[in-house]
């Protein structure tokens, strides 16, 4: 079950518009139903009923009928304004909510969206109805985080819907827009004058409303929320106690595109979690890359990358603090993603967190935006990015980036990196990784060596990476030059290698590196 407020703000005013609703927009919907013009009403309480194949006056006796069996609203499209006062009044009589559709509007478009949110309601049967859609709230604060500032998030109506916390000052816009859960009207009058609303309604660009300490309003950000060319709400950030950086307005973008997928249908719990499993089973090989391209409007002819995303610290034991932080990297990663593409999406698989980025233009580089990323993450952590590779061959680019973070995780000390740069460190530390798993592939003399003699086996490694240069190897080890000798010598005798045979040389170089304890 979800409010009917709840049903209206995710559908937007573009798609439907309330024309009465004799009880309110509190009664709750169970589900939607299509009714026709032939048939015999199959209606129960909290149904919403979209009307179809009636238009106008046509479309009382269905009106009626579904009030008369408990339906919460009905659905029709109006062919002209001289049918809707005899419409708004049969929904009067009848108790019943008026919903007028847009003309461009497919039923069963309207009827996805409409299911999308039931579902989403269903999975999250306690989340409290003035907050709606809970995860804005996360989105807000993650916005404040990257911009520095004090962020609401607004529908069409300017009705707010979510906020940030906030430790700064706020202006009174900000103060009687939360106490009020509205924007107050003199001020969003001269909104309206200065086109600023119809700049967010037509457009997707930053727009900067200048302070007015006249009015007790500070410097504020702005950009509309939109899908598929309709508008759908605005992200507002209002300066705090420093000013808003540069950086403020690309994370808008990606903010305002994020913010999209909870105002439709894929906006919700449930959206969301749709496409991290389609995330997740493409990178899992599940599912058809070039088919999931399509599926969230990428091209699967361009370019694609997987960047791979790990915590540097040790996870806490606590569960709720482990998902409190793999939630907030998550939504920097989305934000990101969403202002570099809109058709990026960001899933998590274990410990990692990996964003898929499709439609990258030829010659691209992505460290700059992954260092951005980690850069923002409000816990340490490492980033490895996968090749850029055809939208088919996605799962060779995740498993590149697999390679990278396994390799920093084994000491690898980098924060953000692709296998281009660091492919030896790579190479080398999977070959220690297969010679730590399984001991029979390890020399039992060298291993002798490293426990026993551990000064002995630390001085011919050095000795061996300088390639016998015995004075470099003493100034590694902090000795002199003679101890050097003197040790690799003994060594050999100890370990019964023969150092003039270079594969013996090559094998103990590479067993030797291995960690302590091994």
């Amino acid at each position: 079950m979800a409010q009917l407020r709840q049903v209206l703000i995710a559908l937007g005013d573009p798609l439907v518009e309330v024309e009465v609703a004799p009880d309110g927009l509190d009664g709750e919907v169970g589900d939607v139903v299509v009714l026709e013009p032939d048939d015999d009403p199959e209606l129960r309480r909290g149904d919403l009923a979209l009307v179809i194949g009636a238009r106008g006056r046509a479309a009382v006796p269905l009106i009626r009928a579904a009030g008369r069996r408990g339906a919460a609203a009905v659905a029709v499209k109006v062919e002209s304004d001289s049918a809707l006062p005899l419409l708004r009044s049969a929904a009067t009589d009848a108790g019943v909510a008026l919903l007028a559709v847009a003309a461009d509007v497919r039923w069963e478009q309207l009827a996805t969206l409409v299911r999308g949110v039931l579902e989403a309601a269903r999975g999250a049967a306690d989340e409290d109805a003035g907050e709606t859609l809970g995860d804005l709230f996360s989105l807000a604060q993650t916005i404040a985080a990257l911009t520095g500032g004090i962020v609401s998030i607004e529908d069409t109506a300017s009705r707010v819907l979510a906020y940030s916390r906030s430790d700064d000052e706020v202006d009174e816009l900000r103060r009687l827009s939360i106490l009020g859960r509205q924007g107050p009207a003199p001020y969003l009058k001269m909104l309206h004058e200065w086109g600023v609303y119809q700049r967010l309604r037509a457009t997707e660009e930053v727009v900067r409303i200048e302070e007015r300490p006249d009015l007790g309003i500070r410097t504020r950000l702005a950009i509309g929320v939109h899908a598929g060319g309709r508008p759908l709400g605005s992200i507002w950030v209002q300066e705090g106690a420093a000013p808003l950086p540069a950086r403020a307005e690309q994370a808008l973008i990606g903010a305002a595109r994020v913010a999209a997928l909870h105002l439709v249908r894929r906006r919700s719990t449930a959206g969301t979690r749709f496409r991290e499993n389609l995330l997740a089973g493409m990178l899992d090989g599940r599912s058809d890359p070039v088919s999931v391209a399509r599926q969230i409007g990428a091209d699967p002819a361009k370019p694609a990358a997987v960047v791979a995303f790990a915590p540097r610290e040790a996870e806490p034991v606590d569960r709720s603090e482990l998902e409190l932080r793999r939630s907030a990297l998550a939504a920097v990663i989305s934000v990101h993603a969403a202002a570099y593409r809109r058709s990026a999406m960001v899933t998590q698989l274990g410990d990692r967190t990996y964003a898929f980025l499709p439609d990258l233009p030829a010659g691209v580089s992505l460290l700059d935006l992954t260092r951005e990323m980690v850069a923002s993450a409000e816990m340490p952590v490492r980033a490895a990015v996968g090749r850029v590779v055809a939208v088919a061959d996605v799962g060779v680019s995740r498993q590149e980036a697999d390679r990278v973070l396994d390799a920093m995780a084994r000491g690898l000390d980098l924060e953000v990196a692709t296998l281009a740069d660091v492919r030896s460190q790579v190479l080398v530390s999977e070959t220690l990784a297969m010679l730590a798993e399984q001991p029979r592939l390890r020399d039992p003399r060298l291993t002798a060596l490293r426990a026993e003699h551990p000064d002995l086996a630390s001085s011919l490694l050095a000795y061996l990476d300088t390639l016998g240069d015995v004075r470099s190897a003493a100034r590694a080890l902090n000795v002199h030059p003679n101890t050097v000798r003197y040790r690799v010598r003994r060594a050999a005798e100890v370990a019964g290698i023969d150092l003039a045979d270079p594969l013996e040389r090559l094998f103990a170089s590479l067993q030797l590196r291995l960690p302590p304890g091994a």
